[in-house]
């Protein structure tokens, strides 16, 4: 397939260019929401117009009430969300929670999906439980109980964990912490005993939470797949949020240079217009050309996300992996292309690498996803 969006896929990055540039811009949203110290660092009536604009719902099946679109059409909402870097829960919420709600049962759907189309629930994902990113290790665990079953441990920077309606966790039920098998997926409601939340700022004022269980009780319902068998839920869900990431850092990447573009194109020197400079002109032209293969990367890998093919882990992967240096390199060239003030908070610029740092490590950081490549690569 071509690496550029159809008719109607451009019809839709119109659409939400727009209205996240109207809507989501960093002085309503991201400043207004940090400055004023919001508890959850998003702002719920921007969740409920996503949701009027059918965006909360993409992913979901049309027959659970959601639009029944793929990821391509998913990534043009969140790269919009990283260009204006909009804060909301989309991508915990209708990415990754939605991808595992699609293999839970009709009853999990009926009690979930609703609330998420119509952008009244946010929901959150609790896989990692250590700095970095694992998920090859689960201590979590789940025993038997009655007709459910008892969750205790701890996971790690939950991404709107505290303000999440339901978490999406991962944990053991069988076998070692290392097992490739043994694992099962629970939807656990927000309300849930024994389940406390330690809130984080984090350096891109996102709030997330170190989430602890101990002894909640679940019922047999809260089950998500199968018992035993939620590697593939989860590996399914993880590829759904790492193509989603590299799709806002896309965003991020494109919103920092245009805003770096902009600026050398104006800001004068020795009574010369900066860009006009040709040590920045080849700087500039160098950081196009690496954000336009990142851009083109990440669509390949959501095209083949999309038609199920078997290589599409490995290029969600790669994806994830050169959207992070394309990122950072767009996030530096700015502040540095921007002189002293790039560093002041007067300047977006620096909430741009500030929001990059953090999807950076979210699901995996370049260096993660790279050794992934090889070893799928048999090196």
């Amino acid at each position: 397939m071509p690496l550029y969006h159809s008719e109607d896929q451009a019809m839709l990055a119109d659409s939400a260019s727009g209205f996240m540039a109207d809507e989501g811009n960093i002085a309503k949203q991201l400043r207004h929401y940090r400055d004023g110290g919001c508890p959850d660092g998003f702002g719920h009536k921007l969740w409920h117009q996503m949701a009027e604009m059918g965006f909360t719902g993409m992913l979901v099946d049309e027959a659970d009430g959601g639009l029944g679109m793929g990821h391509v059409e998913a990534g043009i909402v969140l790269e919009e969300i990283g260009r204006n870097l909009t804060p909301s829960p989309f991508l915990t919420s209708s990415v990754l929670a939605a991808t595992a709600l699609k293999h839970g049962s009709n009853d999990l759907k009926g009690r979930y999906l609703p609330g998420l189309v119509s952008g009244e629930s946010v929901f959150a994902v609790a896989v990692d439980e250590t700095a970095k990113h694992r998920p090859s290790r689960i201590t979590t665990r789940a025993e038997k109980s009655g007709n459910g079953f008892k969750l205790t441990g701890a996971k790690s920077f939950v991404v709107q964990g505290a303000s999440a309606d339901m978490l999406v966790v991962a944990a053991r039920t069988s076998g070692a912490d290392d097992d490739e098998d043994g694992i099962t997926l629970f939807a656990v409601p927000k309300d849930a005993a024994n389940m406390s939340h330690d809130a984080v700022r984090l350096v891109d004022s996102s709030v997330a939470s170190h989430t602890k269980f101990d002894g909640v009780e679940l019922d047999g319902g809260a089950v998500i797949g199968d018992v035993d068998g939620g590697r593939e839920v989860l590996n399914a869900m993880l590829a759904a949020g790492r193509i989603g990431t590299a799709a806002e850092g896309v965003g991020v990447a494109r919103g920092a240079m245009d805003m770096t573009i902009d600026y050398i194109k104006q800001r004068k020197q020795f009574g010369q217009v900066i860009g006009e400079f040709q040590a920045l002109q080849h700087r500039a032209s160098h950081l196009y050309s690496e954000v336009e293969i990142a851009r083109a990367v990440t669509i390949k890998a959501q095209q083949l996300l999309d038609e199920g093919a078997e290589s599409a882990d490995l290029m969600t992967s790669v994806a994830k992996a050169k959207v992070a240096k394309a990122a950072g390199l767009a996030v530096k060239e700015g502040v540095q292309m921007h002189g002293g003030i790039g560093m002041t908070d007067e300047y977006d610029i620096g909430l741009y690498m500030k929001r990059d740092r953090a999807l950076q490590e979210f699901l995996g950081d370049a260096y993660f996803h790279a050794n992934r490549v090889a070893d799928m690569s048999g090196y």
